[in-house]
């Protein structure tokens, strides 16, 4: 890869980052604070959050198996995408690259920040062809992105195939591992120390059932982490949601189990719905959803919305025509699809 001072945006190489109050005595005990003009009264609501997570990144480091200082926290995942582009991106000059079909918060947050995007489509199974994806690319391209297990098709990447991309490219390849926790496939959080170039987006929103707090996680080098944690707001994240992470982090065997629940009812309501005669095909997923092609999506999706069940309508995304995104709910909320599927005429 290019030396991460050719790929860093120049004006945020040389940003003096804000620095905060609780910032400037790190490393030292203390009793009385007076230093950022808060209230005194209704503790501990009255302080400012620690601006870093701590204590949230000493728990995922613990599961993760990841250094705490190569762990960025971030106002869901979409907070570390949107940096990704400030910290690396010139706006009007440098472009990206990504899979199609896949998240569309990389094309959104690209145009926000006035980034060319340049979709590669996948094959008709899904499948990514490193050296489309490479061939994409030019000397502006700073950043590649590869959801794995992607959304809303399912199916995790060929690993080699994204290791060949990790091993060519000179910018930074983003894969995000949102759905990971529900894959058996190997994980490229487990190879940071490999690829320098590599950052690993995670979350806090799906295996973890946390969606409602907001957490979302970057894992890169040292150098990478520093750089977002230099542009990023000061207390991005705040202390009710540090508080509920540290609780369920707690226990990640619970996450455990209600993963294989998951996982079963996945298997199930593939099975139920692959059979059914508006049923054209169940794509392959690792995800806790599937995406299936029917008959006639809109139809079917409408004929939901009327009975108070929501799935995601992807016709209209590329590759995706007459497909319907369906995530696992618990059994009850299955069945009643399943219900409302078998009465559809």
């Amino acid at each position: 890869m290019k030396n991460l001072e050719q790929l860093i945006r120049p004006n945020i190489k040389s940003l003096a980052p804000y620095s905060s109050a609780r910032n400037e005595y790190s490393g030292h005990e203390a009793r009385v604070f007076l230093d950022a003009n808060e209230s005194p009264y209704n503790a501990p609501f009255n302080r400012y959050p620690d601006p870093l997570q701590t204590e949230v990144k000493k728990e995922l480091a613990k599961i993760k198996n990841v250094p705490a200082d190569c762990i960025f926290l971030g106002n869901g995942s979409d907070e570390a995408i949107d940096l990704a582009y400030r910290c690396f991106t010139r706006p009007g000059t440098d472009n990206v690259v990504a899979i199609e079909p896949t998240y569309g918060m990389y094309k959104v947050c690209a145009d926000i920040n006035d980034v060319e995007y340049r979709a590669v489509e996948l094959d008709d199974d899904f499948r990514l062809d490193a050296d489309k994806l490479l061939a994409a690319c030019n000397d502006n391209t700073k950043l590649i992105w590869i959801c794995s297990p992607n959304n809303p098709t399912g199916n995790s990447l060929d690993y080699n195939e994204i290791c060949k991309v990790l091993d060519a490219f000179q910018g930074l390849v983003v894969v995000d591992e949102a759905y990971s926790d529900f894959s058996r496939g190997k994980k490229f959080l487990n190879e940071l120390a490999a690829h320098p170039n590599l950052i690993v987006l995670n979350t806090m929103s799906k295996a973890w059932g946390c969606a409602a707090i907001r957490l979302g996680m970057a894992f890169a080098s040292r150098e990478i982490i520093s750089i977002f944690n230099k542009v990023k707001y000061p207390y991005n994240i705040n202390l009710l949601t540090q508080e509920k992470a540290l609780e369920v982090l707690k226990d990640p065997f619970e996450t455990d189990r209600l993963i294989r629940i998951i996982l079963a009812e996945r298997t199930r309501m593939i099975d139920a719905v692959g059979v059914l005669p508006i049923c054209e095909k169940v794509f392959p997923t690792d995800a806790n959803f599937f995406l299936a092609r029917m008959s006639d999506a809109q139809a079917i999706y409408d004929y939901l919305v009327d009975k108070g069940i929501i799935v995601r309508n992807r016709t209209r995304v590329a590759l995706c025509r007459n497909c319907l995104r369906i995530t696992i709910g618990t059994k009850t909320e299955n069945n009643e699809l399943l219900s409302a599927l078998r009465q559809y005429k």
